[in-house]
């Protein structure tokens, strides 16, 4: 794919890749969304599985170690700094699929936008040459695994619930 990168593309891709770290551009569509639902609950889920899909992706990265594509110079060469940390599972990745299975929970009109959007900012990072097709798979995978488990200890447990008035 970055033997094959379109010029005007490149910044609009490097923006999407630099704006979905840690997950903020879903972050910052949770807020939306928790403010115009009216549920901070909401907010909350959403931040939790970008949390832990971006820690256990970590954790996965450093443990697994798998090298970042090679750098081919003069091209193509990343369009962003190449990151430090190990390249399988994506971050990115974990985090964007994280937080859209989190918004097609809360409301299953938004899930093809929510994945969609996911599935552009886990493109991204093969498209800017800082990631293995492989390794956005393995990130997605886990983003959704992280969110589903998350999704089902709430719903198992009343006090955790936002629906319950214990809550």
């Amino acid at each position: 794919m970055v033997h094959h990168r379109i010029g005007w593309l490149n910044p609009v891709v490097v923006d999407l890749t630099r704006i979905a770290t840690e997950g903020l551009l879903f972050v910052l569509i949770g807020v939306v969304l928790a403010v115009i639902w009216r549920r901070p609950w909401f907010l909350l889920l959403l931040v939790t599985a970008d949390l832990l899909a971006d820690a256990l992706s970590l954790l996965l990265r450093q443990w697994i170690g798998r090298l970042r594509p090679p750098l081919v110079y003069p091209d193509p060469r990343p369009l962003i700094p190449t990151p430090h940390s190990g390249s399988f599972p994506s971050g990115h990745s974990a985090s964007a699929f994280a937080c859209a299975t989190v918004i097609a929970w809360a409301s299953p009109r938004l899930a093809l936008p929510a994945f969609v959007l996911a599935w552009l900012v886990a493109w991204s990072r093969v498209y800017v040459g800082v990631h293995y097709p492989l390794d956005v798979l393995g990130g997605a995978a886990l983003g959704v695994l992280v969110a589903t488990a998350l999704l089902r200890l709430v719903a198992a447990r009343p006090r955790l619930r936002p629906d319950s008035p214990a809550g």
